[in-house]
């Protein structure tokens, strides 16, 4: 995007200003009494300068890139007014700077005092130097620091601690390095103006001489053209120290390897290939597994019990249920101090991330940046580099271990971030919505991978998603849940057969689930505001009268046709692959109708426009009938021999008015 030209013109007449000074420089260069190199004391203060500058660096970046990761990640009232307080020396005057310096290390406040005692002078001393240095350029640190961390996303952070790295290690392997360019950029801001101080220094430390305290007496004393040869050390620092920035600027983002753990993942790889029996798997035994979850925050409360023998997982939920906190909570990656958080009646929720075994793969794969894919699979100190070797073979990850993920897609990196987690032992994978950013043919593909994988993970899946096709093909158990609090739990294919509401039923896509209830006659009765209802004769039915029951009409049931039982108004029609799809109206009832393109084609009534009335009729024998759980909550599926029946006659009482 090209800017308008005004605005084009203003930055230039900017860029002229600020360049130009540097210009006026080299007609000097042929005048200038170049004598004053050879002067004892300018070196003397050109070396107070650089060692004072350097000592002050030093100082801020061992206190300001822990300040800078404080601020980062906390956002309390405190942080806040912290982080406001320590970058008041960039608003402040250098010379007031300087004063409040003086009431803090003069020589007659208590730290002066104590330290003049001690044989450490505070003011007018090198070391007066450097504090004065330090103060003014601390800022410059900490908020390149404090900018560097918020942009190192902490599921990255996460995944390292449940990969078992403690607190100091996730700083220095991933934080830390991922932060560095755009630390080490500000260390050399700050070291810029530590050597450039004036106006605290000559307030805390006239003596002795720096280059802006010497360049300012040499001034006074010889006027303007004696100045060039003194300003030569710092000119020349200044662009040393611009030209560095640009090429950390430049080599951001290349990173180097020695190829060291991709020569690991491939000495294993053939042995593995050499020996095909040994496949690096710990059988785990049937065992029942418990979840114990109670969390809250503000005023959302999350409570979940489940008990469970199955391996493969899914959880079901509207956005803000608490599918991906259950994950964390699990993890150990969610805050809480009132968290209970237990596995087979053994609270885990004091154990650290790091110690729980678990593995944990979150909606964005967070694979780290600067590692190469065979340095990601090896990345957990207990990693296995013949599980590694296994999963990378076994998901086509062989040629790609020397690539970074920003040389990845998509459908690579969630494959990477799966062999990651499943490179070192753990009773459990949890899975973050592992398919949300991707389009419908690649979810197709690694769906079947992931499907694959389950059969030959040695532990338990929790898969959170929002698509029931995923659920359906990648659990054995569903878990429906809305507000913190367990809906329905069960088979899949029970679940998917008789969803507990139609609540649930909407959850699980499955179409045309509505509540009714058994009427005097033995029939039952779904009833609609604007509409008489629609009644359902079935037989055998074992239910008494005025019994609440579910009904569930499947889609392929309906049939649009002029020889139709019932009136209905077309709400919507739409081609879909071999088939139309065509929403019908019953008053209030909406009812998903779907016939193949031949059964379509000889019916008139199947192409009639939206808003027409066309009628309808019902296969009675596919309806599925079943009793209504009164009680909310935990709801197991219906016994074999439930309460539930198939309809032979569907009607509508009236026909749509």
């Amino acid at each position: 995007m090209t800017l308008p030209r005004p605005l084009r013109w203003l930055g230039a007449l900017l860029a002229l200003y600020l360049v130009a000074p540097l210009l006026t420089v080299v007609p000097q260069l042929a005048q200038a009494d170049w004598s004053a190199l050879g002067q004892r004391t300018l070196w003397q203060a050109t070396e107070v300068s650089f060692a004072s500058a350097t000592l002050a660096t030093v100082l801020i970046g061992l206190g300001g890139i822990p300040l800078g990761y404080y601020l980062a990640r906390h956002a309390s009232p405190a942080s806040r007014v912290l982080g406001f307080v320590v970058q008041l020396p960039l608003a402040l005057p250098p010379l007031v700077a300087g004063v409040l310096l003086l009431f803090l290390v003069g020589p007659y406040t208590v730290l002066g005092r104590l330290a003049s005692a001690a044989g450490l002078p505070l003011t007018d001393s090198f070391s007066g130097v450097v504090l004065a240095e330090t103060f003014v350029a601390a800022p410059f640190l900490i908020v390149a620091a404090r900018s560097a961390f918020l942009s190192v996303d902490r599921d990255l952070e996460h995944v390292a601690a449940t990969l078992g790295y403690r607190a100091s290690a996730r700083f220095f392997k991933v934080s830390l390095p991922l932060a560095w360019p755009t630390i080490l950029a500000g260390l050399l801001l700050a070291w810029l103006r530590a050597i450039g101080e004036f106006g605290a220094t000559v307030m805390v430390a006239y003596h002795p001489y720096t280059l802006p305290v010497y360049t300012f007496v040499s001034f006074s004393s010889e006027g303007l053209s004696a100045m060039l040869p003194i300003l030569l050390p710092t000119l020349l620092s200044a662009l040393l120290i611009i030209a560095a920035v640009a090429v950390l600027r430049y080599r951001h983002g290349r990173v180097a390897s020695d190829g060291h753990a991709a020569r690991r993942i491939l000495a294993h790889t053939e042995a593995q290939m050499a020996d095909r029996q040994s496949l690096p798997r710990t059988v785990m035994p049937e065992v029942d597994l418990d979840f114990q979850l109670r969390h809250r925050y503000r005023a959302f409360e999350l409570d979940l019990k489940l008990s469970t023998r199955a391996r493969r997982i899914a959880v079901l939920g509207p956005s803000g249920s608490g599918k991906s906190l259950s994950l964390r909570l699990l993890a150990g990656l969610a805050e809480g101090h009132d968290s209970i958080v237990a596995i087979d009646g053994a609270r885990i929720d004091s154990h650290l991330p790091e110690v729980r075994q678990i593995g944990y793969v979150p909606q964005n794969y967070a694979l780290f940046p600067h590692l190469r894919v065979a340095e990601q699979l090896l990345f957990a100190p207990d990693a296995m580099p013949a599980r590694a070797a296994y999963w990378a073979q076994r998901f086509g990850l062989m040629p790609l271990l020397e690539r970074l993920p920003s040389q990845l897609s998509l459908g690579q990196q969630q494959r990477v971030a799966l062999a990651r987690a499943l490179a070192r032992p753990s009773r459990l994978l949890l899975l973050d919505e592992p398919f949300a950013a991707l389009d419908t043919p690649l979810r197709t593909r690694l769906r079947r991978a992931l499907r694959t994988l389950q059969h030959e993970f040695d532990g338990t899946t929790i898969i959170v998603t929002h698509d029931p096709q995923d659920a359906a093909e990648l659990s054995d158990e569903i878990v429906v849940m809305d507000a913190g609090r367990l809906l329905q739990h069960g088979p899949a294919s029970e679940l998917f057969r008789r969803p507990a509401s139609v609540e649930i039923a909407g959850l699980l896509g499955v179409e045309n689930v509505f509540e009714a209830h058994m009427t005097e006659r033995g029939s039952v009765m779904i009833a609609t505001q604007g509409h008489a209802g629609l009644e359902i004769e079935p037989c055998n039915t074992r239910l008494a009268a005025d019994t609440r029951c579910l009904v569930r009409i499947p889609a392929r049931a309906i049939r649009v046709t002029s020889h139709g039982m019932a009136e209905a108004t077309i709400e919507d029609r739409f081609e879909m692959p071999n088939r139309v799809r065509v929403v019908l109206r019953v008053g209030e009832l909406m009812l998903d109708s779907v016939q193949a393109h031949v059964e379509a084609q000889g019916e008139a009534n199947a192409h009639a426009a939206i808003g027409s009335t066309v009628r309808f009729s019902i296969d009675a024998s596919q309806v599925d009938i079943w009793t209504n759980p009164a009680t909310p909550g935990l709801v197991s599926p219906a016994p074999a021999g439930a309460a539930t029946t198939h309809a032979t006659r569907a009607v509508a009482t009236s026909s749509v008015r």
